[in-house]
């Protein structure tokens, strides 16, 4: 059985949240859990290793009023678009999942393929930790562990304004050659894009729950967070709130 959340808040009470889920499951005192939540205003979140100034338009998210946090996971920069992303989280004892990095992406993102065959939209597993439709990017992942407990996390963009991703990122022209492609239209989708009408949330919600039931074979039941969760995370979040964090590198 695994616990399922469905939530949002800032960026910042976000990423604090999946941390203190991820340091108490290290603790063996949460259950396994799904989470499914939204940023609430938009924001960007970069990988740990990045450097914001390099990938973030700083001006225009300052503009838009689009906050930036920077992740304790690897992997590139994300938008989380208020009204068309839902990011999920997995928390878990790594036995839960293969050993091996990849085969474990692989697994996570099952979910996700199965949630978008919920909508007659045939979609890909594509190596380190993307999952494409057509050959465009739907949503990508990253994960990190600590001791016998793995967290993932990763984006939905089932209507997540293009336009306004595209200028947020910096996106070298290298790495669209890379791919193939010529513009940020040709390599990223959404949902409502592949079937042509506008999806919802709620959708998207029953869809992703359905997804990741049958990818861990487990009943997934809605659940609270635990106080406890919540205290830890209101104390890491100081972190999140920090311009040495967000701006160290």
């Amino acid at each position: 059985m695994w616990r399922l959340v469905i939530n949002s808040g800032t960026a910042e009470s976000n990423m604090a949240l999946d941390e203190a889920m991820l340091i108490m499951k290290e603790k063996k005192t949460t259950p396994n859990t799904l989470r499914l939540y939204t940023f609430i205003p938009s924001a960007v979140t970069i990988g740990y290793f990045q450097k914001t100034n390099e990938v973030v338009d700083l001006d225009f998210a300052r503009e838009e009023g689009i906050s930036i946090v920077r992740r304790i996971t690897g992997g590139g920069a994300v938008f989380h678009d208020e009204y068309g992303e839902i990011t999920y989280s997995v928390t878990s004892t790594t036995d839960y999942f293969p050993s091996d990095v990849q085969e474990s992406y692989r697994e996570i993102c099952t979910g996700l393929v199965y949630a978008l065959k919920e909508f007659g939209v045939e979609s890909k597993f594509e190596p380190i930790n993307d999952v494409t439709v057509r050959g465009k990017k739907i949503s990508g992942s990253a994960q990190i562990r600590r001791g016998h407990a793995i967290l993932q996390h990763g984006t939905f963009m089932y209507n997540t304004d293009i336009p306004k991703l595209g200028r947020l990122f910096k996106v070298p022209k290298e790495k669209l050659i890379a791919h193939r492609v010529n513009t940020i239209f040709d390599r990223v989708t959404t949902l409502t894009r592949e079937v042509g009408r506008t999806v919802t949330r709620e959708e998207v919600i029953d869809a992703l729950k359905r997804g990741f039931s049958k990818a861990f074979n487990s009943d997934i039941m809605i659940d609270r967070v635990l106080g406890e969760e919540l205290d830890l995370a209101k104390t890491i979040e100081e972190k999140y709130k920090s311009q040495a964090w967000n701006y160290r590198r």
